[in-house]
């Protein structure tokens, strides 16, 4: 029995670093770096958990192509049961560009590939009952898969006594709320952004924004705020907890990803909300110590001695 399976999106991520202008057409420019790295929330979450020592597995899809070995190898080096990963023929894997300029702020060209073409009849439900918590990443990038399917899973999971969690991904087609409302009331753990948060409740405060998800009945809320740490809420318990100041940002590539994969694991491990999320916003910080978005993650010894040692921003 494992203790988290995250359903979602995998991704293969060809990162270029230092991109701070796009060469005119029929240009070259020469760039740092460019690598070949896990991308998706299912991966990256899933790889960030593994490496903490949480037991993980992998429900996706990817095609029988170069991209689709990469990330499936990676995924076992990691240690991650990935016999939930379903191979499409029919399908590329999907694959995103991703510029990072000399701040390690991002752009990206993405194509969708084998993450549109993920349904419910995919999903492996026996993986997801051997399994403590239910974590699906990302809202509105798994078209054949958004809406009832969703809200199905959810359902099913909860059910059977499974923690259900939810992280968004923005939604280019500003649907939101649309989407997302049936899936609340399935919803045991809710993982946004602030900037996606705020545009699915039409709030601004943290505060606010979290009662508006608590009170369709979600128990407990994490908001990721970037340079602002994390705020996050339980009934009325809440903590605001600074970022954790690291010597360079390389690549913020994951670090939300990475994120929810601490607070999965405070919820795993049975922490307190102030632990859970000091846990997340280390996972997040040292994520970007690194390019790619599962490099720069630690053991659970090793990031709790990072805690230990690093400063907060004030």
């Amino acid at each position: 029995m494992h203790e988290v399976t995250c359903l979602g999106i995998l991704v293969a991520d060809v990162v270029a670093k230092t991109v701070d202008a796009i060469p005119r057409r029929g240009q070259l420019e020469l760039v740092d770096r460019i690598e070949l790295h896990n991308g998706g929330g299912a991966i990256n979450t899933g790889n960030a958990l593994s490496k903490v020592g949480v037991s993980t597995a992998i429900i996706a899809k990817v095609g029988r192509d170069g991209f689709g070995d990469f990330l499936i190898n990676v995924a076992k080096e990691y240690g991650v049961d990935t016999r939930g990963i379903v191979r499409d023929e029919r399908v590329s894997t999907s694959a995103t560009m991703v510029l990072v300029d000399k701040t390690g702020e991002r752009s990206f060209l993405h194509h969708i590939g084998a993450n549109g073409e993920l349904t419910a009849d995919d999903v492996d439900f026996s993986i997801i009952e051997a399994g403590k918590l239910l974590h699906v990443a990302y809202a509105f990038l798994m078209p054949k898969l958004d809406g009832e399917p969703t809200v199905d899973i959810l359902r099913r999971a909860k059910s059977r006594g499974v923690v259900t969690s939810l992280d968004t991904v923005w939604d280019a087609k500003g649907r939101w709320l649309e989407v997302l409302e049936p899936y609340f009331e399935h919803l045991d753990v809710f993982l946004p952004s602030y900037e996606e948060a705020r545009r699915i409740s039409g709030r601004d405060e943290p505060v606010d924004i979290a009662s508006f998800f608590l009170d369709y009945g979600i128990g407990t809320v994490g908001i990721k705020m970037g340079e602002a740490g994390c705020y996050v809420r339980r009934g009325k318990d809440e903590v605001r907890m600074p970022r954790f100041v690291i010597p360079e940002v390389v690549d913020t590539t994951g670090a939300g990803d990475c994120w929810a994969a601490g607070f999965l694991t405070g919820l795993a491990r049975g922490w307190d909300l102030e632990k859970t999320a000091r846990f997340a916003n280390a996972l997040g910080a040292l994520c970007c110590t690194d390019i790619g978005a599962s490099r720069g993650i630690r053991t659970m010894e090793e990031t709790w001695k990072f805690v230990a040692s690093a400063k907060l921003a004030e």
